[in-house]
């Protein structure tokens, strides 16, 4: 098994060169693990869409170790893009610009723009950089899963989609456990296509303006389908009333339904799952307990609605995503 500790500069100097040689690698970072490739070879980034079953059509994101990384992708860095990346780099933040003619088309599904991230995990950085020694000068990278499927925070998970042949460094869990929030930086007015740990607030106090919504017919950027995220189970998002009148109707059908709250009341008949009531921690955990209730053999997952407030909003999104993913 190709599964090797981030720690260890010997392993992180060997995803380097495979890396450098085209292949993939399973790489944490502080959102989710990624299924790694160098950006700047189309051949390298057709792997990341035949090993997810992606359409080549849907842009990935570009990992660089710096501001200067993000210089070889893109046509220029509008006043805002530069503003969040001195604000939120290195960290869970993408920005979208224009693309440099002729670099990471493949990466960008054939987009005029690029999305570029620098993460902040100690060995996403390693491998950034003993990979740009080696020539490679960034690394598109979506989540390390199965196309639409739930997205790994541990390096068991990213075994558990792709087998053992895959190489996969073991940063522990990740810490955000969500995917990075995304801003459209290359129009007039900002959009705030994904939101994430990073709130709206902080994004706009840094910009020094609202952001506007989105209102792209396609994807620019990981993540952004309605339906995404999605164990095998069915997830069905519920508010609390609703989740007790489920709860009290379907005590006696015997199934084996995977509940998520965020009390900790008990709930004796089903497998159940106690959310945490910070929406920091409980996004550090989603993931991860999707595939818990997943792994337990739940026909169908019921999650209650978190809170309607704004910092919030990041797993809200992942939640409403994954159940849209069985939309009656």
């Amino acid at each position: 098994m190709l599964l090797l500790p981030g720690n260890d500069p010997e392993a992180v100097q060997a995803a380097a060169r495979r890396l450098a040689d085209g292949e993939l690698l399973g790489l944490p970072t502080e959102t989710v693990y990624g299924l790694a490739a160098r950006a700047d070879q189309d051949e390298a980034v057709a792997r990341i869409f035949a090993a997810k079953g992606r359409p080549s059509d849907h842009p990935l994101i570009v990992h660089v170790l710096d501001a200067a990384g993000a210089e070889p992708f893109a046509d220029h860095l509008p006043v805002a893009a530069r503003r969040l990346m001195d604000a939120f780099w290195p960290g869970p933040l993408t920005v979208i610009v224009p693309r440099k003619a002729g670099m990471a088309e493949a990466a960008a599904g054939g987009h005029a723009t690029v999305a570029l991230r620098s993460p902040a995990h100690p060995v996403a950085r390693a491998v950034l950089a003993a990979a740009r020694a080696l020539g490679v000068e960034g690394l598109a990278a979506p989540s390390a899963n199965r196309f639409g499927r739930v997205s790994p925070t541990l390096a068991r998970h990213v075994v558990e989609e792709f087998g053992p042949e895959l190489m996969v460094l073991d940063g522990g869990a990740c810490e955000v456990g969500i995917e990075s929030s995304i801003v459209d930086c290359s129009r007039e007015h900002p959009a705030l296509l994904r939101p994430g740990l990073i709130s709206r607030g902080r994004i706009e106090a840094a910009l020094g303006q609202p952001l506007v919504e989105s209102d792209a017919t396609a994807p620019k950027a990981s993540g952004t389908l309605a339906a995404h995220y999605a164990p095998s189970a069915r997830v069905r998002l519920l508010d609390a009333q609703a989740l007790a009148l489920r709860l009290a109707t379907t005590a006696a059908s015997g199934g084996l339904e995977g509940v998520a709250v965020y009390s900790r009341a008990q709930l004796p008949a089903w497998r159940w799952q106690a959310m945490p009531a910070d929406p920091a921690a409980a996004a550090h955990e989603l993931f991860a307990v999707l595939r818990l209730l997943d792994a337990a053999g739940a026909r169908e997952i019921w999650v209650e609605a978190p809170p309607h407030d704004p910092a919030w909003d990041g797993v809200r999104d992942r939640l409403s995503r994954a159940a849209a993913a069985f939309s009656d």
